[in-house]
């Protein structure tokens, strides 16, 4: 059949959106894109207020090769819409002993740095990484490019490779234990601890071959968009109205039309729009409670636990802090205590690890003159219900103070601009299922498997993509879920 005369609809038009109708609409489907807000790119938005530009959603770019794609695919110059510059710096780590160090994007650097704060030999932080290069090599192919649920996955060498090395993938032991058996030093096991937060885990439950995260940062580098983070979202919304897909902002869908367990279109208030393809790019439980809620739910999936939250300060601030970079990561003592509040629904922990992006340090226009914007970050618990207005006038306190004795400054006196960003905020502004940030939890070495699939197994024609489902959240896998979602569709 000639795919011109296909249609096909998006709902939502976060990354996993935009990426799915940018790859359709290259193979001659005309695709429409229908978005409850009135604005494109789902978490990764950005605003401005009082001279201080905030990018609001993720701060790490990463993986830049899956943005060129799309530009590739669909014959378009990347440098018309969109441009990049890799960090020499990835993050900055700061401990409550005074120690200090900085990451550097070259693994020799990194190394070398790593030797002179912690108690590692070098030599044992290279073979850590090329260690997580090997598990990222052997499983990429499986886990992130591929659906987990065709058999015609597992039939391809890539994956008998993995499955005859698998011990060689630690997925019986927990990120933490592989990591504490791995290096002496606590500060430098909690540095590598903390990457699993990447995808919303605790280290003390995610399984062991999470350990491959690190290799993304080293092999291929963490970048600033020009213009920072919304730029991407930005450059593909762009794209994609350039190649002829069409928006619909301000839109609720109401209802994903399901006829002879066949998705044949959607309803927004009371207008009918048929299509010969379903996307969803909301989170996959609205999908089905709000979506879908005439069929039947996969409920032992919708009810898995939900990965971590994010309470964020946008503070505008006296500039003070030459030494820090982009990325500051300012660590708790109390790690596992942590992990144990973001997971467990406990009391407010006081002395969260503090993430801080600066992106005025890269686009002076980002704050006025003599100004930064920082976007603060502590990791939480989703929204079950907890008092977020107490928790956020404590979280506020402990990170003042925390800054205060770090940084030697009464941090509460340079800020002079404030907005914040919290679970339940992050639920009603995105449909993200209790403000969490990538869908269910990988606290299971069996995660990857028990996520949502990327098409529907009892009705035809209907697809989903974005961080709820396979493969998870962030940018890089938002991404490749269009890619997952657009291969699965031409192939069928």
């Amino acid at each position: 059949m000639n795919k011109k005369s296909k249609k096909a609809i998006v709902v939502g038009a976060g990354l996993g959106g935009l990426s799915t109708a940018i790859r359709l609409q290259s193979k001659g489907y005309s695709v429409t894109v229908f978005e409850a807000n009135a604005y494109f790119g789902g978490k990764l938005t950005a605003f401005e207020e009082e001279g201080y530009r905030f990018d609001m959603g993720p701060s790490l770019f990463t993986m830049p090769q899956f943005i060129e794609d799309l530009f590739s695919i669909t014959h378009k110059n990347i440098a018309d819409y969109f441009n990049y510059k890799k960090k020499e710096t990835v993050c900055n780590y700061f401990y409550e002993d005074g120690t200090r160090f900085s990451a550097k994007a070259d693994v020799k650097q990194f190394a070398d740095n790593a030797k002179k704060s912690f108690n590692v030999d070098d030599s044992s932080i290279e073979n850590y990484l090329e260690k997580s290069k090997k598990k990222y090599d052997l499983t990429a192919s499986l886990f992130l490019e591929k659906s987990l649920h065709k058999l015609n996955t597992y039939l391809s060498k890539d994956t008998v490779k993995a499955i005859f090395q698998v011990n060689s993938l630690d997925i019986n032991t927990t990120l933490h234990n592989y990591n504490a058996a791995v290096f002496k030093d606590d500060k430098l096991v909690q540095l590598f601890d903390r990457f699993a937060t990447y995808n919303g885990s605790s280290p003390y439950q995610t399984p062991g071959i999470m350990s491959m995260i690190p290799h993304l940062e080293q092999y291929f580098g963490t970048y600033f968009p020009k213009g920072g983070m919304h730029s991407i979202t930005k450059s593909m919304y762009q794209l994609a109205k350039d190649i002829g897909v069409t928006f619909q902002f301000n839109t609720l869908v109401d209802e994903i039309l399901v006829e002879q367990k066949t998705a044949i279109g959607i309803i927004e208030n009371e207008n009918k729009h048929l299509a010969d393809v379903v996307i969803s790019n909301a989170d996959v439980v609205p999908s089905y409670r709000k979506l879908l809620k005439k069929q039947k739910a996969p409920e032992k999936t919708l009810q898995q636990p939900r990965s971590s939250s994010a309470l964020i300060f946008y503070w505008g601030i006296e500039k003070l802090f030459p030494e820090l970079d982009l990325h500051n990561i300012f660590f708790s003592e109390d790690y596992k205590t942590e992990f144990d509040y973001i997971f467990n629904k406990k009391d407010v922990f006081e002395d969260a690890t503090i993430y801080v992006n600066i992106t005025s340090k890269e686009e002076k226009t980002d704050a006025p003159q003599g100004k930064e914007n920082w976007f603060v970050m502590v990791n939480v618990p989703s929204n079950t219900g907890q008092d977020w207005d107490a928790i956020i006038s404590k979280t506020k306190q402990n990170i003042i103070t925390k800054l205060s004795r770090i940084l030697n400054v009464d941090f509460a006196k340079l800020i002079g601009y404030e907005s914040i960003l919290d679970p339940r905020k992050i639920e009603s502004n995105t449909q993200s299922y209790q403000g969490a940030l990538y869908g269910a939890s990988s606290n299971n070495k069996f995660a990857a498997f028990l996520r949502h699939p990327n098409f529907s197994q009892e009705i035809k024609n209907l697809y989903f993509c974005g961080g709820s489902v396979h493969p998870g959240g962030g940018i890089p896998l938002c991404l490749l879920s269009g890619k997952i979602v657009s291969e699965l569709i031409l192939n069928d």
